[in-house]
């Protein structure tokens, strides 16, 4: 069986914004077994798994990406949408539009530090939107 739906986060700044709660809140009842894929709908927005205890990892990420990517970098063709914009692409191409995870005894099946992160690339990003396709 499948399942499919959409669902919205609310809007946040830029950086690395734990929403695990919110998409398994949003997922409601899951099958005992099988697999859930999420897809971001935007291409200066991402979504990565990592560690979700030390908020410093979000820090780092920002840094680090900022650092990787930079802004107002003259090699930019795609600029008329404000400095934040073709690095976003970048970064969002980089750490992927997608996770797929599986599903056990009726839970997302994530280590015990791992948490789902909305990577926020733009400094006005607006809602973003993430399909939720279930697999049992």
């Amino acid at each position: 069986m499948i399942k499919q739906f959409e669902i919205q986060l609310p809007e946040y700044r830029r950086g690395y914004h734990l929403v695990t709660s919110i998409i398994e809140r949003e997922m409601g009842k899951l099958p005992e077994i099988g697999m859930v894929n999420l897809l971001i709908k935007h291409t200066s927005a991402g979504l990565t798994l990592n560690e979700n205890a030390d908020p410093t990892v979000r820090y780092d990420f920002e840094s680090f990406m900022n650092k990787l990517i930079p802004e107002n970098d003259p090699v930019y063709e795609h600029t008329y949408e404000g400095s934040d914009d073709m690095p976003a692409h970048l970064k969002s191409s980089i750490l992927g539009a997608s996770l797929t995870k599986p599903i056990t005894n009726g839970r997302l099946n994530l280590g015990t530090w791992q948490g789902i992160y909305l990577c926020e690339f733009r400094n006005y990003g607006g809602r973003r939107k993430i399909v939720v396709t279930i697999y049992s």
